[in-house]
C-alpha cells in the first residue's frame, strides 16, 4: 500500500520518510497553511543538496499557473496536487507539463460521477478530502461510502482524517476498490502542524502491509 504523508517542512523527517518506505512527500504551497514550507524555513537547494529521493508532490489552492511550473522547477517537483477551485480548462494547462493530482472536497449527498466527470479526461489522479472550512489538512473524514459503486477510472488518493486506528477499514476499502493509489495522510501523525511523529507514521505503514 502506497503512503503519501502532507504538510512536510523538515528536512531531517523527508529523510526519515525515505528510510521508512514512504512513497510520497506532500510540501503545501498555500500560504494560509499553518504547513506552508516556505514559512518553515526548508529550501529547495535542501533537498537538491541532500539528494532526496523521495517523489514529491507540491500542493497548491488556487495558485496562478505561473506560480506553480515556477515552483515545480525550482523545487524539483514529480506531481503536482490541485486543492482549489481550479477548473478543468486550468488543470489541464498544468497537466500538460507534469503529472497532476485533482483533489475533491466530499460533502454529504455529493455526486461523486458528476464532480470528477469534467476532468476525467484530463489529470492524471485523483484526491478525495473532506469538505472543511479551509482547503484540507482539517482532520476530518468523509464517508468513504460515496466512492463505492463508482467508477472513478482513474487511479486515486484516499484522505482525510486518516488516521492509526483507520489500519482494518482502508485494508478493506482498498480489496473493496482497484482504482485506490494510495493513502494520503497527515494531521493524525502531527506532534504539532508540519512536524509529524515518525513512529507512528512507521507503525501504520507496517501495519498496512501486514496480512
Amino acid at each position: 500500500m502506497r503512503v503519501k504523508v502532507c504538510g512536510m517542512t523538515s528536512l531531517q523527517q523527508v529523510h526519515a520518510l525515505e528510510e521508512a518506505g514512504i512513497s510520497f512527500a506532500g510540501f503545501i504551497f498555500y500560504p494560509k497553511s499553518p504547513r506552508f514550507v516556505i514559512r518553515s524555513g526548508l529550501q529547495p537547494s535542501d533537498l537538491k543538496r541532500e539528494r532526496i529521493n523521495i517523489n514529491r508532490v507540491g500542493v497548491f489552492v488556487n495558485a496562478t499557473a505561473h506560480e506553480i511550473l515556477r515552483t515545480v522547477d525550482e523545487w524539483r517537483l514529480h506531481m503536482v496536487q490541485l486543492h482549489g477551485d481550479e477548473s478543468p480548462k486550468f488543470c489541464e494547462t498544468i497537466s500538460n507539463h507534469i503529472t497532476t493530482i485533482k483533489a475533491f472536497r466530499m460533502s454529504p449527498g455529493d455526486n461523486v460521477g458528476w464532480k470528477i466527470r469534467p476532468y476525467q479526461e484530463i489529470v492524471d489522479m485523483f484526491l478525495f478530502d473532506a469538505v472543511g472550512v479551509g482547503y484540507g489538512g482539517t482532520g476530518q473524514q468523509f464517508d468513504w461510502n460515496m466512492l463505492q459503486g463508482i467508477n472513478i477510472g482513474k487511479p486515486f488518493f484516499l484522505s482525510g482524517g486518516i488516521g492509526p486506528d483507520h489500519v482494518p477499514a482502508v485494508k478493506k476499502f482498498s480489496a473493496e476498490n482497484p482504482d485506490l493509489f494510495a493513502v494520503d495522510i497527515n494531521s493524525k501523525f502531527e506532534v504539532s502542524p508540519g512536524i509529524k511523529d515518525l513512529e507512528k507514521i512507521r507503525r501504520f505503514k507496517l501495519d498496512l502491509e501486514s496480512i
